[in-house]
């Protein structure tokens, strides 16, 4: 007996950096192109967001910066191959990654929504047993102060000796 598949589409994770040698004027055709990309491959972008220029860990094909960005999609597995295939053939991408993942923002229930959102009670230890501390006393400053007066004494008889000088 065959076991029954989801009928839900297979929810995607994208992550990929475009070169720093690209201005950002220049970001807008790469990403609507991997867009596309994900579109004719009957998919649906669920979520994009742009991270901006940052510094790479290491150093890739001599770039030492480039542009991040996070896409979300829905895909049929079959599609997935294909756009694979051509981001690695995309010039413009240093590195990218794609993996498979639950949705964190689309398909999701109101409700589950709001229970995420609301905070969680904090809960009290008492089981636990006080730690005893010991008082540390500061040392005693009267020492101090007669060393102070000691080495005023002794500057006072240097200064007013006057072959010193």
């Amino acid at each position: 007996m065959a076991k029954n598949k989801s009928a839900a589409t297979p929810h995607y994770e994208l992550l990929y950096i475009i070169s720093n040698k690209f201005s950002e004027n220049e970001l807008e055709p790469i990403v609507s192109k991997i867009a596309q990309l994900i579109a004719e491959g009957e998919g649906k972008i669920t979520y994009d967001e742009d991270w901006g220029k940052r510094r790479l860990a290491y150093p890739i094909k001599t770039f030492t910066h480039g542009y991040y960005r996070l896409v979300e999609f829905d895909l049929s597995a079959v599609n997935l191959s294909r756009i694979e295939r051509n981001l690695r053939m995309m010039p413009e991408l240093i590195r990218h990654q794609i993996i498979k993942k639950e949705s964190k923002h689309a398909n999701q229930p109101s409700a589950v929504l709001k229970e995420q959102q609301q905070p969680q009670p904090v809960v009290e230890m008492t089981t636990a047993k006080p730690i005893k501390a010991e008082v540390v006393k500061p040392k005693s400053k009267a020492k101090e102060k007669a060393d102070l007066k000691e080495l005023d004494e002794k500057l006072e008889k240097i200064l007013e000796n006057t072959d010193i000088i």
